[in-house]
């Protein structure tokens, strides 16, 4: 089954964050971060359901070398990311973008 996919505004913050983060870390970093999280997207993409649900309707991905989630909802045949954030980041954070 095909989905659409959509990325909410605060989770495109929550990328640019990340990234500029990266890039003043180390120059090249951000880029691979970015990889990383359009890896994750297409995993996302080719399987929504494969991911457990952990609250309501909201599932989560592992950003591979980062320690980034992906949180978002299935809603039919569309996907809505509604976040990307630190695994350190309080769950209160998160929880509210559902």
């Amino acid at each position: 089954m095909k989905y659409s996919l959509t990325i909410r505004k605060e989770a495109e913050l929550d990328i640019s964050a990340s990234f500029k983060f990266y890039e003043e870390h180390r120059l090249g970093l951000g880029h691979d971060f970015l990889l990383c999280i359009d890896a994750a997207i297409s995993k996302i993409e080719r399987n929504p359901l494969l991911y457990k649900k952990i609250y309501k309707d909201l599932r989560r991905i592992a950003i591979e070398r980062f320690p980034y989630r992906i949180f978002y909802l299935v809603q039919s045949k569309h996907i809505v990311i509604t976040a990307i954030f630190h695994v350190r980041k309080d769950p209160v954070s998160w929880k509210g973008r559902t």
